[in-house]
């Protein structure tokens, strides 16, 4: 009887996590959406002990609706709703594709900060301070078992409801954090950055993938 009442309060632990990790997220959730577009300026670290992989660098990237441009790692992608576009200037290349916006398996710049909605189990786990900012985790769980994602911390501030950090732990040992360094919303930009002008790329080799 005793076990029976321990797992049931477990249970119930559990749930009551899941649901306050819930209503965190979808507060996550409608303030990302209530803005017309989100600069973010970020560090990006990808990290392997096993591998002897240890890299750091920075990005940017310009998020409005599901259309955003990306600096990152010496590469600009530039997704206008329908084709990805990948610039690489040391190689003097463009690659356009059609990027699938219902791939779930995928967290592109434009789901970055709602890809959790979908295809997760979530709870909450630890609070850190931040100079001076509460910053509360919340776990998340792939539901397909065969992901390469063994886990996802997510940490948001808990005041402006923005997420701060992203660490991806995959199967493999190689673990991905972004953390924001700048958050800015509703910024003036140009109505022609999601926009491709190919003249601009003269002596490029542009690879059209389909």
């Amino acid at each position: 009887m005793k076990k029976i009442t321990l797992l049931l309060f477990v249970l119930g632990i559990t749930a009551i996590q899941a649901q306050s990790a819930k209503g965190l997220l979808d507060e996550v959730s409608k303030k990302v959406k209530s803005y017309n577009n989100i600069v973010i300026n970020f560090k990006y670290s990808l990290n392997n002990p096993v591998e002897n992989v240890d890299q750091e660098t920075r990005g940017e990237v310009t998020l409005q609706g599901n259309k955003y441009l990306l600096n990152l790692m010496g590469t600009e992608q530039m997704y206008d709703g329908k084709k990805l576009h990948v610039i690489i200037p040391e190689d003097e290349e463009i690659n356009i594709s059609t990027l699938n916006e219902e791939d779930g398996a995928s967290v592109t710049p434009s789901k970055m900060l709602t890809f959790y909605e979908d295809g997760y189990t979530y709870k909450m786990d630890i609070e850190q301070n931040v100079q001076g900012r509460k910053i509360q985790y919340i776990k998340l769980i792939p539901i397909d078992s065969k992901s390469d994602l063994e886990e996802i911390l997510l940490g948001i501030d808990k005041q402006t409801k923005h997420i701060y950090k992203m660490i991806q732990k995959q199967n493999n040992g190689t673990n991905v954090t972004i953390t924001v360094n700048s958050f800015k919303t509703d910024q003036p930009i140009s109505k022609t950055l999601f926009v491709f002008d190919e003249s601009k790329y003269s002596s490029y080799y542009i690879n059209r993938l389909d």
